[in-house]
């Protein structure tokens, strides 16, 4: 017997401190008690966005001003399949209010004060802890000394996730360039993912790994215990981190770029065609700069990637 699949519109309100909006389901209704992210069913014939317009107008009482499509999700409950579209909505009109009853509460998606979160909504709390902007090393082009100040620069600018990528070094140069990486980037709570062996991530002490391509084709299951990451170029590699379940990906190139001048791009609407699709946040790499962000979330980017522009002052 083929389960009912029931699609919804999902809302993700964030304040710009980074608080999101969660709801209590109200007495009465399956799984009552329990929290979620604001949203509902989508309705024969109707966009998700427009479903999620409709929604929040007759759940919160607001009107949506600006809103990003993000993930799609799906999860299997004892009686239905449910099928999740889900959105950054980032700008709205008139404070939102439990218009069916519920209670509401701003939470930080790092450290809930309120629940139990309901089972398909708890993954997306691990996403919303990513980033904006994941910065890429350039040692082998800046030289370590011009590489440590930039890094310094910008965690003190608020740089919270970096990739270390410098495949040139030789294990113990490696090693002793992790450990000053490392060392700045700890009192920040920076999360630093070492570009290479899964066992070297795990003896030099980083948060995770970033795999190549190559590395992510090859795997039949996810490193745990530690975040992973994949760089994908195409669908394939795109689907493969999502069956493997990592953290997040990074889709490139989008744009050209210096370092692969005659690499096919994707541009934003291959970006998005393969990006709004996804179960996993997808950073947009290739040619981007600070300003691309609003661009990158309107093609369903959880943020973008860059190397050589994260190091400019």
């Amino acid at each position: 017997m083929t389960m009912k699949v029931v699609r919804a519109a999902v809302a993700i309100l964030q304040r710009p401190d980074g608080q999101v909006l969660l709801a209590e389901r109200p007495a009465g209704k399956p799984w009552e008690g329990w929290w979620e992210f604001p949203g509902g069913k989508i309705e024969a014939g109707e966009e998700p966005y427009h479903a999620l317009v409709r929604e929040l107008h007759e759940e919160l009482g607001i009107e949506v001003s600006t809103a990003y499509p993000w993930m799609l999700r799906r999860f299997d409950y004892p009686d239905r399949s449910v099928e999740l579209h889900f959105f950054i909505v980032r700008a709205w009109q008139r404070e939102p209010a439990g218009c069916e009853g519920q209670r509401l509460s701003w939470q930080n998606p790092h450290l809930l004060t309120v629940g139990p979160m309901l089972p398909a909504n708890e993954p997306i709390l691990a996403a919303l802890n990513l980033p904006s902007l994941y910065a890429i090393s350039n040692v082998l082009e800046l030289g370590e000394q011009r590489f440590l100040a930039a890094l310094q620069r910008v965690l003190d600018q608020g740089l919270q996730l970096l990739q270390l990528r410098e495949k040139q070094l030789a294990v113990d140069a490696l090693r002793a360039l992790a450990e000053k990486v490392l060392a700045l980037a700890q009192p920040y709570q920076a999360r630093v993912l070492l570009n290479g062996e899964v066992d070297t991530a795990r003896n030099l002490g980083f948060a995770g790994v970033h795999l190549s391509s190559e590395h992510l084709m090859a795997l039949s299951e996810r490193p745990q215990g530690m975040l992973c990451a994949a760089s994908c170029h195409d669908r394939r590699q795109l689907e493969q981190a999502q069956r493997l379940a990592l953290d997040f990906a990074v889709l490139s190139p989008v744009l050209p770029t210096l370092s692969h001048p005659d690499s096919q791009v994707l541009g934003w609407d291959g970006f998005s065609a393969l990006a709004q699709g996804s179960s996993l946040p997808v950073y947009a790499l290739g040619g981007m700069q600070s300003m691309d962000i609003e661009k990158a979330w309107q093609h369903g980017a959880h943020g973008i990637a860059m190397m050589r522009r994260a190091w400019e002052e």
